[in-house]
């Protein structure tokens, strides 16, 4: 295996790509469907695919905040934590945790979209 990508169910497509634009420093070339209904976003070699449920979908089931108090949907290994976590302030995302040391050598920042989807990026 060489790659991932992450797939998630949104209420807005156009809202949601523009947020990983904008705050997240994510590019898109275009959206899928008719009408469109589907876009995937990069950054570096990561992708991300998202598409949009009609009617809006009802709150998403998230297993694992029954367990931690917070987790993520997604995990992202990045080269310098501290510096995305900086870049991701300046853009008033929304930090709901770190960067913080975790006791398995991994210092991590976790970052929600607007979505509610929490993304954590971690570097080893």
């Amino acid at each position: 295996m060489t790659r991932s990508a992450s797939y998630f169910l949104v209420d807005d497509v156009f809202a949601t790509a523009e947020f990983y634009r904008d705050v997240l420093g994510f590019t898109f070339d275009e959206f899928f469907g008719v009408p469109p209904s589907f876009v995937m976003v990069q950054r570096d070699d990561v992708t991300i695919m998202f598409r949009q449920v009609r009617p809006p979908r009802a709150a998403v089931a998230r297993p694992n905040s029954t367990i931690m108090d917070e987790t993520f949907d997604t995990y992202i290994h990045v080269s310098n934590v501290d510096q995305l976590a900086a870049e991701l302030r300046a853009k008033k995302a929304d930090i709901v945790e770190g960067p913080v040391d975790r006791i398995y050598d991994m210092r991590e920042l976790l970052v929600r979209d607007c979505n509610g989807y929490v993304i954590a990026f971690g570097q080893g």
